[in-house]
């Protein structure tokens, strides 16, 4: 961890342009850390470093190390990883240096707020930009202890489940780096705290100007709506706000609460009222967007203008980074008879996932599902987040059978391993021909709304059954509803009607998130917190004109037994003798 650490005090450094002190040089017009003090934009800097480091700032893909997609790319870490190489020294998914080098970042910015001068010639301001500064500190530090709670929470050699080091400021160089994992249950209180603490400070408003004095929020009635606007109005709307931090609360109350985690059931209440708390926000089921698995469409995110006097952003999405214009997406994963790479494969195992069009299982006979016309009468979902053989893909069928070129499974090195292209996240308006290649504007997400709803329903299935309501007036069964509804499925949905069992509804919920959340960054630790098999093969397809073979493509080698936890960075287990490794690494 020292040298860890050690880098992120480098990394900050650099940041600040920081003087050898030790040589005491000659004023050369280099900045010394005095700046920071000085410069309030410099200053701020060390807290958008923090932001740097969020690790949604872009997809992983990590789809590729499950039963959902195998890589064409046979460098994939991931696929090394899925087929037996994970380890505490090679391990694709580790966010220690990450988490833990923003965490020191955002423990450094905290000694400073109160110190700089944001804006001293207006007291005012000067205060509102120090309670941002904290709320937002606090939420950030909060989100990176989640995700390196997510990568490191497991249980010991002894037993006790384990969680993350515990770092609440800022270490310098002689401080003592060798800090033990708390245990998961004083991590999540850790988090928990920390979410608390910026609740204090930011506001419900997300970030969108004010007109009077009556919507200024609890806490800042008395501020002029000037002063307000200039701190926390919509300039600033990507930063994180009160509303994402109480999503982040949900996603946090639904790891505690998972089966690889605890045997409370009283913490799935936890979790459902968690996230029901946000849904409230936006009228619970009937603020599900109709769009909402949509949201990556041209046409969706063209028309999107946050800087404008009236913000326009897609009510699906909670937390998003900006648009930007590119095509890298594109060229890594479309099929190469439009010129891409098609590194990402869906499985066989996923598209099996996709109940019929009347919202049964394939494997019920009532979904009338033809072994010979595999793809007709399906949930929509499927055409509109995999290209199969048949399906249309940038205004150009897309033939992964025998006859189909350089798309047909195997052909060539681009070509897909499974039958199967990557669709959803694609903007399908991009054109990758070298003599006329063109961009299209594309965001991250961090959060959607349709994550929170996924929460609720399987915590409030956990904890009151598939029609308990709680307290927010709708139940797990009413979201799925909702959700299946949108996607396509008629709204008799017999399926969903006749399920009445905590067991059946569970299945179904997490098969919806599975669908809903595909490739995404979910689906590796989803199973793991479930204690799922994952150890099922990745499955393709051999297509012949009209004969559909199914096969294996490629093994999962995980072990059952300790694999639903992931390691601690073996270099740092030997370095520091108060970290424990989970146990099996």
């Amino acid at each position: 961890m020292r040298l860890l650490l050690k880098y992120s005090l480098v990394s900050l450094a650099a940041i600040f342009l920081v003087s050898c002190s030790l040589l005491e040089p000659v004023d050369d017009n280099h900045s010394t850390i005095d700046r920071i003090y000085a410069d309030p934009a410099y200053a701020e800097g060390v807290l958008m470093t923090a932001y740097t480091k969020i690790p949604t700032n872009s997809l992983s893909f990590n789809d590729v190390a499950t039963d959902d997609a195998v890589s064409n790319d046979k460098l994939s870490n991931y696929s090394r990883m899925a087929t037996g190489q994970w380890s505490a020294m090679f391990n694709p998914v580790d966010q220690w240096s990450n988490c833990i080098s923003g965490i020191q970042t955002l423990n450094q910015f905290t000694t400073l707020i109160d110190t700089v001068n944001w804006k001293g010639s207006v007291p005012e301001l000067n205060w509102l930009y120090t309670q941002r500064f904290k709320g937002e500190a606090f939420a950030l530090r909060a989100l990176l202890q989640y995700h390196l709670l997510v990568t490191v929470a497991g249980p010991g050699a002894n037993g006790q489940m384990l969680g993350i080091p515990i770092i609440d400021q800022f270490l310098n160089v002689n401080a003592d780096f060798n800090i033990p994992r708390a245990t998961f249950e004083e991590s999540v209180n850790r988090i928990y705290s920390d979410i608390d603490q910026s609740l204090k400070y930011l506001t419900m408003n997300d970030y969108l100007n004010v007109t009077n004095a009556s919507q200024l929020p609890a806490g800042y009635e008395k501020v002029a709506t000037t002063n307000y606007n200039i701190v926390f109005g919509s300039e600033l709307n990507q930063r994180i706000s009160a509303r994402v931090v109480k999503g982040l609360r949900a996603k946090l109350a639904l790891l505690a609460a998972s089966p690889a985690y605890s045997t409370d059931a009283t913490k799935w209440v936890q979790a459902a009222n968690y996230a029901g708390e946000v849904l409230k926000t936006i009228g619970g089921v009937t603020g599900l967007d109709p769009n909402g698995n949509k949201f990556y469409l041209k046409t969706l995110v063209d028309v999107l203008n946050v800087s404008a006097a009236t913000p326009i952003d897609q009510k699906e999405i909670l937390w998003r980074r900006a648009v930007v214009a590119s095509n890298t997406r594109e060229m890594a994963h479309y099929p190469p008879s439009l010129f891409g790479k098609g590194n990402l494969n869906p499985t066989q195992n996923l598209v099996d996932a996709f109940p019929a069009l009347n919202g049964y299982p394939i494997s019920r006979t009532e979904s009338n599902f033809d072994k010979a016309n595999p793809y007709a009468n399906r949930d929509p979902r499927l055409r509109q987040y995999i290209t199969y053989n048949g399906n249309t893909f940038a205004g150009k069928t897309i033939i992964t059978g025998v006859g189909g070129g350089v798309d047909a499974k195997d052909s060539v090195e681009s070509s897909t391993r499974t039958g199967y292209y990557l669709k959803k996240l694609l903007v399908e308006e991009v054109n990758l021909n070298p003599v006329s290649t063109t961009t299209q504007k594309h965001y991250e997400t961090h959060m959607r709304y349709t994550e929170l709803f996924l929460i609720y329903a399987e915590a409030a299935n956990e904890a009151w059954g598939p029609t308990g309501t709680g307290t927010f007036g709708f139940s797990a069964k009413d979201v799925i509803a909702a959700i299946r509804t949108r996607a396509g499925i008629a709204k008799t949905d017999p399926y969903l009607t006749s399920i009445s069992t905590k067991e059946d509804m569970r299945t179904l919920i997490r098969n919806e998130r599975r669908l809903e959340l595909c490739f995404e960054g979910f689906r590796f630790w989803d199973l793991r917190r479930w204690k799922s098999n994952l150890t099922e093969p990745a499955k393709g397809i051999n297509i012949n004109k009209t004969t559909y073979n199914v096969v294996d493509v490629e093994p999962r080698a995980y072990s059952n037994d300790f694999m639903y936890y992931g390691p601690v960075p073996q270099t740092e287990v030997v370095k520091y003798s108060a970290l424990i490794q989970n146990k099996g690494w």
